[in-house]
């Protein structure tokens, strides 16, 4: 790609990064499980919830460690998947050239 491209492609990704914050300036970001929570304590007054769990995080510096952790492990094997798959390609492409020009292979 020319450099010209790469910088168009850095800067869009700057502009969308931060225009989240931008538009909402101001307003309090929560996680969806407390929306959930209050949304479903207006619906249904007197609901209980199916189950806890086992182990509660002591602070939410705990919790934001664990999604982390959970995402990078994910992103991990996403990647691991990609490129074994990329790899298999690769080789097979070499392997059917290899072939094409020794036919006694």
């Amino acid at each position: 790609m020319s450099k010209l491209a790469n910088s168009w492609l850095l800067g869009t990704a700057i502009v969308l990064s931060f225009a989240p914050v931008l538009i909402f300036q101001g307003k309090e970001f929560k996680a969806t499980d407390s929306i959930n929570i209050t949304a479903i304590e207006e619906v249904k007054p007197g609901y209980k919830p199916w189950f806890s769990p086992i182990i509660k995080p002591s602070g939410g510096e705990v919790e934001t460690f664990l999604f982390a952790t959970q995402a990078a492990i994910g992103s991990g094997v996403t990647c691991y998947i990609l490129g074994l798959y990329k790899g298999r390609t690769e080789r097979r492409k070499a392997d059917e050239a290899a072939i094409s020009i020794d036919p006694d292979k």
